[in-house]
């Protein structure tokens, strides 16, 4: 009975020192990452060049995209929104959606000046 207790201990001692093992592979030395070198094509090595950290230039286009971000979402979206709304939703005439007449058949009473629709002429060709 005595050697299944010293096997036992010998492999939980391997399995610790292969822990503390794989522990001290998962450290990373000052070198490492090691990343492959960026490769960047024509536009954006263009604006890599031209708006660098500090730039005035950077400054200048962070501010114009701001401005325009600014006026898209705060300004232009809404308008239109309310104006959409406006539009289909609420304002009936002069300007509004203008919708189908009804269709009108011989006999039947336009609501605009209360006439009865005359019967139709009969065609004198008859090419049905």
């Amino acid at each position: 009975m005595g050697g299944s207790v010293e096997d036992e201990r010998l492999r939980v001692q391997q399995l610790r020192a292969l822990r503390r093992r794989w522990l001290r592979d998962q450290e990373l030395s000052p070198r490492e990452p090691v990343l492959p070198p960026r490769q960047l094509g024509p536009v954006a090595a263009f604006w890599e060049r031209f708006v660098q950290p500090g730039d005035l230039w950077r400054q200048q286009v962070y501010k114009a995209y701001q401005t325009g971000r600014f006026v898209m979402l705060r300004v232009l979206l809404p308008a239109w929104a309310i104006t959409y709304y406006l539009k289909y939703h609420v304002q009936k005439s002069p300007h509004g959606v203008v919708m189908t007449n009804p269709r009108i058949f011989p006999g039947d009473r336009i609501l605009e000046t209360g006439e009865i629709m005359p019967p139709l002429k009969e065609d004198p060709h008859g090419h049905h």
